[in-house]
């Protein structure tokens, strides 16, 4: 198993860490920061280095028993790596940061608005959030200014956890129908904007919703009968 050294610090751009098992395009390493692709979230990218050469991280993924979590390389030739060699790794911490930057900011999306969520996608400058809205009306330059009001408001966010059983309790804690927590680890990851939004969540996200900036609703789009699409977008990427 991997361990998750981003799940409790979002903010860690270096680590050391060792190569546990070598793959024909990439790495599996004891340890991590490296966010792999999941909730909607993309996977990090970024640089190892072992044995004195620098490899390129181009994509991280869980492997298939979700589990471990596979560092994908650009270099074909990965003959100088072998199991226990010393890594040290580095994020691309500003594509990290915007995509916690974003990440946190679908969240308050979905504390404005109390349909269902069916599916979403975080990217880096411009995100989608889909809702079964019901005959929910939104206003584009409301929910704009809805959202920068509570981004003005400087609110903490923090990493906690609740156990399967008191998620089962409190199913209308999974906001979107197409990214179901983890279940059957003992704990579930959560993530609190204080006073605004709780919900099971794996990604990265900021430590104060004031580290987002300013936000546009860019478009509302139908896609179906209920469903409603909302493009939303960093002003300052």
């Amino acid at each position: 198993m991997t361990e998750k050294v981003f799940y409790q610090d979002s903010y860690q751009k270096t680590h050391q860490s060792e190569v546990v098992e070598v793959l024909d395009r990439g790495v599996i390493l004891a340890a991590t920061i490296f966010y792999p692709l999941g909730g909607g979230q993309p996977g990090d990218t970024g640089r190892l280095q072992i044995n004195g050469r620098e490899y390129h991280v181009v994509d991280t993924r869980f492997a298939e028993d979700r589990k471990r979590i596979i560092h994908f390389l650009e270099e074909e030739d990965l003959g100088g790596i072998h199991v226990g060699d010393a890594v040290g790794m580095e994020i691309d911490w500003e594509r990290r940061h915007r995509l916690m930057r974003m990440h946190t900011s679908m969240h308050l999306v979905c504390s404005l608005i109390s349909a269902q969520a069916t599916g979403g996608a975080v990217g880096e400058s411009e995100s989608r959030l889909d809702f079964d809205l019901q005959g929910q009306v939104i206003d584009k330059e409301q929910l704009t200014a809805e959202l920068n009001a509570l981004v003005a408001k400087a609110i903490p966010v923090s990493i906690g956890s609740i156990t399967d059983t008191e998620l089962e309790q409190n199913p209308g804690l999974v906001r979107t129908m197409s990214v179901q927590p983890p279940r059957g680890q003992g704990t579930i990851r959560t993530i609190s904007i204080e006073n605004t939004d709780y919900q099971p969540c794996g990604g990265t996200h900021v430590r104060n919703t004031a580290e987002i900036g300013e936000l546009l609703v860019k478009s509302l789009k139908n896609k179906g009968k209920q469903n409603k699409r909302i493009s939303l977008a960093l002003v300052e990427p």
